[in-house]
């Protein structure tokens, strides 16, 4: 299938990416995987998306503005707003992978007892965490534009699809 992508504008309380869209893939053979969130981590970092951690998504809205996401959901589902308040609700479940430009905002609305994700960053860096509609939102808008495009798809490498989103007219 081809990746979901989507943009999303400033709202005054979420930046979101100026230019840039989420990516939204699914890896059918993620369910076939004995340890998906193993497999997760190896590819992300193979690909140079490092800083890799085992969690859920916060409960609240919020955006990085010194890196770009990516989420791959290993157990369970979840739905998802990204974009901010005025966003998008998304259903996610094992077997997708979420990629975030800077500045976009997410959060979970509501989840099965067991959803997780394996996070990771292209700068392997811990991100700065903001909260929607706290902070110099000006500040943090002047951040997102300086966080370079990742070298690969975290999934599938120089070529993917993400590359091909990101830098394509």
């Amino acid at each position: 299938m081809p990746p979901v992508l989507r943009h999303f504008s400033d709202d005054g309380e979420t930046p979101n990416h100026p230019q840039l869209p989420v990516v939204i893939q699914h890896l059918d053979d993620l369910g076939d995987r004995s340890d998906p969130a193993g497999w997760l981590e190896q590819t992300f970092t193979r690909h140079g998306w490092t800083g890799t951690w085992r969690w859920g998504v916060y409960p609240f809205h919020h955006f990085h503005t010194t890196d770009h996401e990516v989420l791959g959901v290993f157990a369970g589902n979840a739905t998802l707003q990204l974009g901010g308040k005025r966003g998008e609700r998304f259903e996610v479940t094992r077997g997708d992978v979420i990629v975030l430009p800077a500045g976009t905002g997410h959060k979970c609305l509501e989840a099965s007892p067991d959803f997780q994700v394996v996070g990771a960053y292209p700068q392997g860096d811990s991100p700065d965490l903001v909260r929607s509609g706290e902070g110099d939102l000006e500040a943090a808008r002047e951040r997102i534009l300086q966080v370079p495009l990742p070298e690969n798809d975290p999934v599938h490498g120089a070529d993917g699809p993400l590359i091909r989103a990101w830098t394509e007219p």
